[in-house]
């Protein structure tokens, strides 16, 4: 054996952890997004797993385009709003917290007859995922803005693009 893979086998440990690169492809993935009695519409839904295990978030990058139905009295045309992507799912009208440590919120351009614009969200900064119980999932988040969602109302929104993360698990209990 020659090359770096030889030189790294002389290093410490640091050097001999398995740096992880996965891409999650998102494909027609549904999003029921509801302002009930909150002005602002908000929703969730999982887009994949976190590995188990004290999981190193090193970056991770998104390319999401949110679409309405075509035809849904109660969403704008021309919504807006914002996302994230998180270890959990938002259960109110904030995207904070956990909701944000994978892909900070990010607002959504304006769309055009309810067709979104595919917009790119990055996270450069370093993030420790306590994932030891197996619980944690990648939640897309996604927030309507109150002027574009009929109050009390629910619209459904599809979820096209990929998230690519990039990580080192860091044992388990």
């Amino acid at each position: 054996m020659k090359g770096l893979k030889r030189s790294l086998q002389r290093g410490g440990t640091l050097t001999k952890q398995n740096v992880t690169r996965h891409k999650i492809v998102v494909k027609d993935l549904e999003v029921t997004v509801s302002a009930a009695g909150a002005a602002v519409g908000f929703g969730t839904v999982v887009a994949g797993d976190i590995p188990e295990g004290n999981v190193l978030l090193l970056g991770a990058t998104g390319y999401l385009k949110f679409d309405g139905s075509g035809s849904d009295a109660n969403l704008v045309d021309d919504f807006e709003g914002d996302f994230s992507v998180g270890s959990t799912g938002t259960d109110d009208v904030t995207l904070d917290g956990t909701d944000v440590d994978i892909l900070p919120s990010t607002a959504l351009p304006a769309a055009t007859a309810e067709v979104g614009v595919r917009t790119r969200a990055v996270n450069g900064t370093p993030a420790m995922l306590d994932n030891t119980d197996g619980s944690l999932e990648i939640n897309i988040n996604a927030l309507i803005d109150a002027a574009d969602i009929t109050d009390g109302e629910s619209v459904v929104l599809t979820i096209n693009g990929e998230i690519e993360l990039c990580y080192i698990v860091l044992g388990d209990d």
